[in-house]
């Protein structure tokens, strides 16, 4: 949702529970969400520089069709589960599958 600069902080965030899922604390970065649940930033955190870095830095809308991104309110919900033809990261999950079946 561009909460955070990278995925790495992102997931620091998300451990140090600065985000709510359906009013709910999350401090699993792998946590998995679902269409329909509706991400938050806490109120004791919308005054982090990172968070409100990264804000800025988002023009427009996503590129995500999948989600949908309430910037004034720090918010975001999840749409829908993404298509693979969504995706903008290059995997060739023939060599995942490869990998995991040995």
């Amino acid at each position: 949702l561009g909460f955070a600069p990278t995925r790495p902080a992102a997931r620091q965030l998300v451990n140090h529970a600065h985000f709510l899922v359906n009013n709910r604390k999350v401090n699993i970065s792998s946590y998995n969400v679902k269409p329909g649940d509706v991400i938050q930033v806490r109120e004791r955190s919308k005054k982090m520089d990172i968070i409100l870095d990264s804000m800025k830095r988002i023009k427009g809308d996503l590129d995500l069709p999948w989600l949908e991104l309430d910037k004034a309110k720090m918010t975001g919900s999840v749409i829908a589960f993404p298509e693979r033809e969504d995706m903008h990261i290059l995997v060739n999950e023939q060599l995942v599958v490869e990998l995991y079946s040995k």
